[in-house]
């Protein structure tokens, strides 16, 4: 393999212009973030405005919440049969995923025990219960049965993202109880539904060669842009194996992307939470998108579960095919860390809203962390919202809605209990809440209001650490 004619330079100092075989690429300056949006298309999903949170500690409210999950079969016998079967098991549930389309909130619930009879849900917003029953989405047909798997249908859904085409992408796993041993039932796929049909419109099976032994793909994140719906790109991770598999929706193709920084970091490994001890290798997990910057380009920005950093990476180097795997290797560099959140930092999923600031989970402190984009990424220029709040107990999934008003909603599991102890269901163990993001922000060092974007706050060396 030969070369590849390689040029770096830099414009004002703020980030850099990449060269490789005549085409440009933007690529992050470490030392400092530049403003990287011009604006974000809105779309998708109506107008509904809820109501303005009145907590000035605590800007989130609670949606629904729940002690334990049920879900709304066609009648009351069949979910007694369902349950004298073992088909439903209610405390076996746990909701994971979570995305929201106007007065719609979409739910996921992998299947990593038994007893989950579908893996994804939809939930009226606003509702008029607090503990609302999982409405199979679209329909219970649509469903498989992990016992008698039919690969056609839905197996186990991990989390979903809705576009501004008013489409919802999902990554079906196609693993069933992973958490005994990870049993392979169906091949991995990526599908997509019409929100304005409810109907399916694309299933894609990822290539054998780009699943490894014991890949579970994870997190899923869309990009559309200059309202090009047909043109989409999609990525998903692969948090056991360390990949990102981007799918292009014009070529109904996919590759698969690796570089070293998807990998996990062995000290953020071990967490400590509710008194118990547990590591998890987690790899690349959290992605957020950047708006379209002065090149038509957006940057990604990663993060391993098990990592204390974020990485960020031009999307022009994971959307060119002819890249991988030929020339991973050349194109590594490009692929950049910015900062760490410091210790006890990790995190699971991220959103950036149309402002430019970053909401992403502190799954080891109970808490949501923001980061103004637009400012370098150390930890004095980086929030925490909603810390030592009794709502929030592991915070799993995040996602940055597309209404008027954009609200910042969060799902909250106590994940690590349901594994590796027992919940108390006498007790609230699942909570999805939601802030609007201006509240969010109100009063700390992410609300834009508290003076210039440009080289605030932070000491050289301050973010000094392995990993």
């Amino acid at each position: 393999m030969s070369p590849l004619n390689y040029l770096k330079f830099t414009i004002l100092g703020l980030f850099h212009i990449v060269a490789i075989n005549g085409t440009l690429f933007s690529s992050i300056n470490n030392n400092y973030l530049p403003p990287i949006g011009l604006n974000i298309r809105g779309g998708g999903g109506g107008d509904f405005i809820p109501p303005l949170s009145n907590s000035n500690s605590n800007p989130f409210q609670v949606v629904n919440e729940w002690k334990y999950l049920d879900f709304e079969y066609p009648t009351f016998a069949r979910r007694r049969s369902a349950i004298a079967k073992n088909e439903f098991i209610p405390e076996n549930n746990l909701p994971l995923g979570i995305d929201v389309y106007g007065d719609r909130i979409f739910v996921t619930t992998p299947r990593w025990k038994d007893g989950v009879p579908a893996s994804l849900s939809v939930l009226p917003f606003p509702s008029k219960e607090l503990s609302p029953a999982l409405q199979p989405y679209p329909n219970w047909e649509e469903h498989g049965d992990p016992y008698n798997p039919d690969c056609r249908k839905l197996m186990s859904v991990y989390r979903v993202s809705i576009d501004e085409c008013s489409r919802m992408w999902l990554i079906d796993a196609g693993v069933v109880n992973a958490t005994v041993s990870l049993n392979q039932i169906c091949p991995p796929k990526i599908l997509a539904y019409d929100l304005n049909t409810n109907k399916r419109i694309l299933s894609y099976e990822l290539p054998a060669d780009q699943v490894k032994q014991e890949s579970l793909h994870s997190n899923i994140l869309v990009d559309v842009r200059n309202g090009k719906c047909e043109d989409a790109h999609v990525y998903v991770t692969d948090v056991w194996r360390f990949g990102i598999v981007v799918y292009s929706l014009a070529k109904n193709r996919s590759w698969r992307t690796t570089n070293y920084n998807f990998n996990p970091n062995p000290i953020a490994s071990d967490f400590n939470v509710y008194g118990l001890n547990f590591q998890w290798l987690d790899g690349v997990f959290g992605l957020s998108l950047s708006p379209l910057n002065e090149l038509n380009d957006r940057i990604l920005f990663f993060h391993p579960m098990a990592s204390y950093k974020e990485f960020t990476v031009s999307t022009a180097i994971l959307r060119d095919e002819n890249n991988w795997p030929n020339k991973a290797q050349d194109v590594a560099k490009m692929f950049s860390s910015i900062g760490s959140r410091g210790r006890d930092g990790q995190s699971s999923t991220s959103g950036i809203d149309r402002n430019q600031v970053m909401f992403y989970t502190q799954v080891h402190r109970d808490a949501i962390g923001c980061w103004d984009t637009r400012k370098p990424y150390r930890q004095s220029n980086l929030g925490q919202i909603a810390a030592n709040s009794s709502l929030i107990q592991f915070p799993n999934d995040l996602k940055v809605d597309r209404q008027v008003r954009q609200g910042v909603w969060v799902m909250s599991n106590r994940l690590p209990i349901y594994l590796y102890s027992k919940l108390d269901y006498s007790d609230v163990n699942f909570r999805i809440l939601r802030a609007n993001v201006e509240d969010a922000v109100a009063g700390t060092i992410c609300d834009a209001n508290l003076g210039s974007p440009i080289n605030v706050g932070g000491s050289k060396g301050d973010d000094d650490e392995c990993y």
